[in-house]
């Protein structure tokens, strides 16, 4: 059910939080699918309406600073620093999770937290007083939702849906791990990393780590973000030989012609790139010939997003 974030809706959301069952929210990244982040029964609805394999830790999402603090087992300068310039915002913080709290969603003695930058996710996280769990409220390993309508699509049986509009990023967070001596990237997300290394000065880049494997962050699974359609990665979607394709097919490209042409903005095309790929499996094509954006790091999040939609599954 698709509701009005006014009071009503917020009150209605909140109480279904209340009895440990699970509400999608807008966010300025993408809609997620919040439950109480410590309720074992709450998170267990998470992981089953998404078929989300346990390894995949979750995010949670709180309302302010002082909030996060009461999460971590200690909260490094360097996450004050990065709070103070980016929250709320698009950038999720790993840091020690403070042992009163049980791990549940959580990875190792680790815990992922940011503060939305979204008037709907915060009047949430203060009406229902919970640390809420969310990750993007679709069915594991496919496109994330950036409108209510999306979310039903893909998640038919949430109990309720708060409509926010369409997500202003349109692309998930950037996760940072501030538990070592140097801030490592754990997932390149809507929040550049130009932006970032202002605070931190160096930043390590992310490991590969093997499906199924314990990992700090989600979003590092090999296949993740993938439509229904087969995605191509490509050059030149103009010299592609079309032979043995399945068709229809469609071309996503960020310059010339195509069925989806989007911004050569890395931050215009980020914002409507998933947006296009509901599109495009909306429209019942069976191959997405994709135009590969440029190797820049200001792509970099539009990049790992698409590689891993490519990638086939198993």
């Amino acid at each position: 059910m698709i509701v009005r974030p006014d009071a009503d809706g917020i009150r209605r959301a909140a109480e279904i939080l209340a009895a440990d069952s699970v509400v999608a929210f807008p966010t300025e990244t993408v809609y997620g699918l919040g439950a109480h982040a410590f309720s074992e029964k709450a998170v267990g609805a998470i992981y089953r309406l998404k078929n989300r394999p346990s390894w995949n830790p979750l995010i949670v999402h709180v309302a302010s600073v002082e909030a996060a603090r009461g999460l971590a087992e200690t909260w490094p300068a360097r996450a004050d620093e990065l709070a103070a310039r980016f929250w709320p915002g698009p950038l999720t913080l790993v840091v020690r999770r403070a042992r009163h709290l049980p791990g549940i969603g959580a990875a190792n003695d680790t815990v992922a937290i940011r503060v939305p930058a979204h008037d709907v996710a915060l009047r949430l996280l203060e009406a229902s007083g919970l640390p809420l769990a969310a990750p993007s409220a679709n069915r594991s390993e496919s496109i994330s939702p950036t409108t209510a309508e999306h979310v039903l699509r893909s998640l038919p049986d949430v109990p309720l849906v708060l409509d926010g509009g369409a997500c202003s990023w349109g692309i998930e967070s950037t996760v940072l791990d501030v538990t070592g001596e140097v801030p490592r990237l754990l997932r390149p997300g809507a929040l550049g990393l130009r932006a970032i290394r202002d605070v931190t000065g160096a930043i390590a880049l992310p490991d590969e780590v093997a499906d199924g494997a314990a990992r700090p962050s989600p979003g590092m699974s090999r296949r993740h973000y993938a439509p229904r359609a087969r995605v191509l990665l490509r050059k030149d979607v103009r010299d592609v030989d079309r032979a043995g394709l399945a068709e229809p097919i469609g071309v996503l490209t960020h310059e010339g012609e195509g069925t989806e042409v989007l911004s050569a903005d890395p931050r215009e095309y980020a914002a409507d790139l998933y947006a296009a790929l509901h599109r495009l499996d909306d429209a019942g094509v069976a191959t997405i010939l994709v135009q590969e954006p440029p190797q820049t790091e200001e792509w970099l999040a539009v990049r790992d997003r698409l590689s891993r939609a490519a990638a086939a599954p198993e």
